[in-house]
């Protein structure tokens, strides 16, 4: 299958921030010029805005926790982890309930060699397992809108916000990449150094992404409630310029 079009959707929203995403592939060159990773995936944040792409292998992933739940590498001992995330950073109440956290999640399982994180390439979409937003909280609002478009009660949940590490949002928490699936990111505080502090993270599979590309001109994307919060948000802007004396644009949702 081709790579849908997203003009529309990123038009309506008005994302700006180029969407990321997450190749598992053979052929690492359509993907150059590449960064290999030598740190927090979450560090090249400025790097993706310029078009750049990560490169991550079982060799060289930066983020012991990138090896860890990307790579599947045993970066750390489950002990080293508790003592960690537990102890030293108390991101669980106690260290059992870590253990168990650690023995219920599962790191991504790589097919090929190479994983990429960055700007998305139409002729790389076969190997395309997932893509994040960058958002603001009216530009998730909108999109949580869409993820919960075509979902029935008896479905998987359609949007989730589970607790584990920036890099795990990207992939490792999805249980299934075939279902049409949201996680809300950009959550762990060890990430949000590296972004803006008024941004959040929509990663998707490409089953929602497909979804979300399909919404036209007579989807809620054209109805009153997101016209009406355009609106707003236009007016504070605009109050704001007064009060500062700046009458430059601030960019919109």
């Amino acid at each position: 299958m081709e790579q849908p079009n997203y003009k529309y959707l990123m038009e309506k929203t008005g994302i700006r921030f180029p969407l990321i995403g997450f190749y598992d592939t053979d052929n690492k060159s359509a993907f150059e010029p590449l960064i290999l990773s030598r740190t927090c995936v979450f560090a090249y944040y400025k790097q993706w805005e310029k078009g750049k792409s990560l490169l991550i292998t079982g060799n060289q992933f930066g983020c012991p926790g990138a090896g860890t739940w990307l790579c599947n590498i045993k970066s750390r001992t489950k002990e080293d982890y508790i003592k960690f995330l537990a102890d030293d950073e108390g991101l669980k109440a106690s260290r059992d309930l870590m253990g168990q956290w650690l023995d219920h999640v599962r790191p991504y399982k790589q097919q090929y060699e190479n994983l990429i994180i960055g700007p998305l390439k139409a002729s790389e979409y076969k190997y395309l397992k997932t893509i994040t937003f960058f958002v603001n909280p009216d530009q998730l609002s909108i999109l949580m809108i869409g993820a919960q478009l075509f979902s029935k009660p008896c479905d998987p949940e359609p949007v989730l916000a589970p607790f584990g590490s920036g890099c795990m949002q990207l992939v490792s928490l999805f249980d299934d990449l075939d279902i049409p699936q949201a996680i809300i990111g950009a959550t762990d505080m060890a990430m949000r150094k590296y972004i803006p502090f008024n941004i959040l993270a929509l990663t998707v599979t490409k089953p929602m992404f497909e979804q979300l590309c399909s919404l036209g001109r007579d989807s809620y994307l054209n109805k009153k409630f997101i016209n009406e919060l355009k609106k707003a948000r236009k007016n504070d802007n605009e109050n704001r310029n007064i009060l500062s004396g700046n009458n430059h644009e601030t960019q919109q949702c």
